[in-house]
């Protein structure tokens, strides 16, 4: 019998805030790789309300009870960040139909530069299906009821971060 090598998923994403939805996909995720690695990055493309510190930090405070995942940021290419880490899948969440043609595009071009390293998607639960953090944030700052979409803390996080900026 071979030796036993040790499945090891990615999930990357700016997590800006975390959600509700992020973490049901880190639950189901983590049962089903030895280890998760949530990989956060800046996306240049977004106007971050955390820097990537706060997020680490509130990312971990929120997987504590998960002993297989740990946070880590990357910088450049996925892939890059997956093969260094002896990935050998990239999970990705999908919401919403429109999500899966910008997705799909992504996983092909991941399994283009690496041959070894798969795409898993995973839907949330289909009371997070329409949520993104860019829609938390945009209600949030709107004064709008986000407490059934994100963890109590984060959502004290959120309120502190606009409280600073008015």
């Amino acid at each position: 019998m071979g030796e036993y090598i040790m499945k090891i998923a990615i999930y990357p994403g700016s997590f800006d805030p975390i959600t509700n939805g992020h973490i049901d996909i880190i639950k189901r995720a983590s049962s089903l790789f030895d280890k998760l690695i949530i990989g956060v990055t800046d996306d240049n493309n977004k106007e971050s309300m955390f820097d990537i510190h706060e997020r680490v930090a509130m990312i971990e405070g929120v997987v504590t009870d998960y002993d297989n995942v740990n946070v880590q940021t990357f910088n450049g290419l996925l892939i890059d960040f997956a093969k260094l880490k002896s990935a050998v899948v990239i999970i990705r969440g999908l919401r919403v139909l429109s999500d899966f043609e910008y997705e799909f595009k992504m996983a092909m071009m991941n399994r283009r530069l690496s041959q070894k390293v798969d795409t898993l998607f995973l839907m949330p639960s289909i009371q997070y299906v329409h949520i993104s953090s860019s829609l938390i944030k945009e209600v949030a700052i709107l004064g709008g009821d986000i407490s059934t979409y994100v963890p109590r803390n984060i959502l004290d996080k959120i309120k502190r971060k606009i409280s600073a900026k008015k």
